[in-house]
């Protein structure tokens, strides 16, 4: 192995987007094949949405524990596990003939998200000076927003040609190519330190974060006033406090909290969290709607999803640069008001609505999400430096996964509500409960919207002197 490839970060980053890939991928890659999987598993849409927050669960508990992951264990070992880890959990997915099998299958993927997605961006700031991340963030964005944006178009034309066993069996020549590349090339970047390991830390952090994942998840299915969905999201919440309180008391937190006390960090991560919540709301319910409210088969359903995939990994692709010559503030406002624009002309659809039109809500839609996403992150993650970046990858990341669990919970909830709501039946009922969905994704878009209006392209944090003082004291903390 040459000194070059040894340090060459482009090659670095390819096993990590390869894997990212794959595990944004399998985020959406599921949703076409869902009212399908309700028919072969014999299981209702609230259970079977369970293939898509449990994977979800599973990633927002083992996200948070990243940045402690990263103390113990080197960058080649966590990377060669989270990849390994992923491959049994697409053959045990391929293999299942039940949804039990299939759901644990799913759970075990998203252990490995959990640990790849911070690792990205880990590398990536370790590797790429300041004034390049904008481009190299556009690259991740690629990965982040192209992958569930395409799964349901990819997964629609294997649903056409085989089964859905074979959505899995693709995740793995992949994964085993990311795995080998991980293996050859990947450098180690962040320091064993090895602290003590707060075990309560972990388990409030467990119960917070899959706390509001269960509760929401089980809202779906029994409503926002049954009993166990209250008691579940009541543990989530209190867990949380009581987490976020030991972090800021802790000599050595696991999640060192106070990356929140710098503004720009915070507004970033905000904005990511309602970006990616549109996504995963509207990626969600976009496929169904094809299927059972206009009644297009699957495979053609993956087809007419492809132009707003397309789009998204143009977006994507590009939206990085942009924000090195522009900044983050007109990118952001221009992005969530695309998709505010979007989610409203995906409320006038009906059964009867022509599919150029649904086509180009859904282009409209992937052009403001990536748009906004990039310029939000690396805007947020900027404002951070030394070890606490580390610390901000993995809030970022948390939270953004948290809330697309959320979204996914909360737009299935929607859809039910809204369908027992129509007066009539059949399509036009679906219709009816998917509208009540978007609604959902234009509120997230409005809201995004009006926190852009506080994005600024003033000088990162750490050209003032002050800032830096401020720096220090979170790092030492």
């Amino acid at each position: 192995m040459t000194k070059e490839h040894r340090t060459n970060p482009n090659l670095i980053m390819i096993g990590l987007l390869l894997g990212g890939f794959v595990g944004m991928f399998s985020e959406t890659a599921l949703n076409i094949a869902l009212p399908q999987l309700e028919q072969q598993l014999g299981v209702n849409t609230g259970t079977i949405q369970w293939l898509v927050t449990g994977y979800l669960l599973m990633v927002g508990i083992v996200l948070p524990l990243s940045s402690m992951l990263t103390k113990h264990f080197t960058t080649r070992q966590l990377i060669i596990f989270a990849l390994a880890d992923f491959i049994v959990g697409a053959i045990i997915s391929a293999l299942a003939g039940s949804f039990a099998v299939l759901l644990i299958g799913r759970m075990i993927q998203g252990i490995a998200t959990g640990i790849l997605l911070p690792m990205i961006f880990i590398v990536l700031l370790a590797f790429y000076p300041p004034q390049k991340r904008g481009a190299a963030m556009g690259l991740v964005g690629l990965v982040i927003m192209f992958a569930p944006a395409v799964g349901p178009t990819i997964a629609g034309i294997i649903l056409g040609a085989l089964s859905w066993h074979w959505i899995f069996w693709l995740f793995v020549p992949l994964l085993a190519i990311a795995l080998i590349i991980t293996i050859f090339f990947m450098q180690n970047v962040s320091e064993l330190t090895k602290p003590k390991v707060d075990a309560l830390s972990i388990v409030l952090s467990s119960f917070g974060f899959g706390g509001l994942v269960v509760g929401a998840s089980l809202a779906g299915d029994r409503g926002w006033g049954n009993p166990m969905v209250v008691i579940a999201l009541l543990i989530g919440l209190v867990c949380l406090f009581f987490y976020a309180f030991r972090q800021l008391h802790l000599e050595t937190p696991i999640l060192n909290l106070r990356a929140f006390s710098f503004h720009k960090f915070s507004l970033g991560t905000a904005l990511v969290m309602i970006d990616f919540g549109i996504i995963m709301s509207s990626m969600y319910l976009l496929p169904m709607y094809w299927q059972r409210g206009l009644v297009v088969p699957v495979a053609l359903t993956g087809i007419l999803m492809l132009p707003g995939g397309v789009i998204n990994a143009l977006v994507s692709a590009t939206s990085g640069r942009l924000f090195d010559n522009y900044g983050a503030k007109y990118l952001t406002r221009i992005g969530f008001g695309l998709s505010f624009i979007g989610a409203l002309m995906l409320l006038f659809t009906s059964t009867t609505s022509p599919y150029w039109y649904v086509v180009l809500a859904h282009v409209v839609l992937m052009i403001g999400a990536p748009l906004a996403m990039s310029p939000a992150q690396t805007y947020g993650l900027n404002a951070l430096h030394g070890p606490v970046s580390a610390d901000g990858s993995t809030i970022l990341n948390t939270l953004q996964q948290i809330l697309g669990a959320l979204a996914t919970a909360i737009a299935t909830s929607l859809l039910g509500i809204g369908q027992s709501a129509s007066a009539a039946g059949g399509a036009t009922a679906f219709v009816h409960g998917v509208h009540y969905g978007f609604w959902f994704t234009l509120i997230l878009a409005a809201i995004g919207f009006g926190l852009s209006m506080f994005v600024s392209n003033e000088p990162e944090p750490a050209d003032d002197p002050l800032a830096d003082r401020d720096q220090a004291a979170v790092e030492n903390n």
